[in-house]
């Protein structure tokens, strides 16, 4: 697995650079800041003014620019590529934001957050168990974890997904329920799942869990 998560790592990069080559700066900020807002909206997360919220596996453009009124730590391996080769990405626009180049695995906290999103990101990550273990261990008691997940509809195509592998950005492919089951078998309880997205492969969705106290 470890030789898979860095061919994904080298593809994400190029990835970036490749789909953000023609997109203004200032537009495209817009539109992500107004995606992340609908998204937060249709999955009714809204984080209240001065909560502690962790933005893991953040890219270059995560959910962490449409959060200014929250003290924000976003964590991801590649930050320091991304703030080298993309233009579009910039710390210092974000005064309210601790960015650290970190993977998932060895980001320890200071402190558990009210909100843990991890959007966009979990099927990215080497060690998948070790970053759920890390995601909860990072949600306060009673506090809220999100996570979106590239879910298979199919079994056989699950299977071969995972043999060739079939898709080079995410070394790991699983189900819903399996998804699920990472999460409620780790002392929370999904509250809600929401679709946001449908294909043929995958469909994509949003998990809100909350954490047992």
């Amino acid at each position: 697995m470890n030789w898979r998560w860095k061919i994904a790592q080298a593809a994400e990069i190029r990835w970036w650079e490749r789909y953000l080559q023609k997109k203004p700066v200032a537009e495209y900020q817009n539109w992500k800041r107004e995606y992340w807002q609908k998204l937060l909206d249709k999955i009714d997360v809204a984080p209240k003014a001065g909560q502690h919220i962790l933005d893991a596996g953040c890219g270059p453009a995560g959910v962490f620019m449409a959060l200014p009124n929250n003290p924000v730590d976003a964590v991801d391996p590649l930050l320091d590529q991304y703030a080298e080769k993309l233009s579009h990405f910039s710390k210092e626009n974000y005064s309210n934001v601790s960015f650290y180049n970190s993977p998932l695995e060895q980001f320890a906290p200071a402190q558990p957050y009210d909100i843990v999103f991890c959007l966009n990101a979990i099927n990215h990550v080497a060690d998948l168990d070790l970053c759920f273990d890390n995601l909860l261990q990072a949600t306060a008691p009673g506090g809220t974890l999100v996570v979106s997940i590239d879910a298979h509809n199919y079994s056989f195509f699950k299977y071969i997904f995972k043999t060739i592998p079939g898709d080079i950005l995410h070394p790991h492919q699983y189900d819903l329920k399996e998804y699920q089951s990472m999460l409620t078998t780790r002392n929370c309880s999904i509250e809600k799942t929401t679709l946001m997205d449908k294909g043929f492969f995958f469909n994509y969705f949003v998990l809100v869990a909350k954490k047992n106290i």
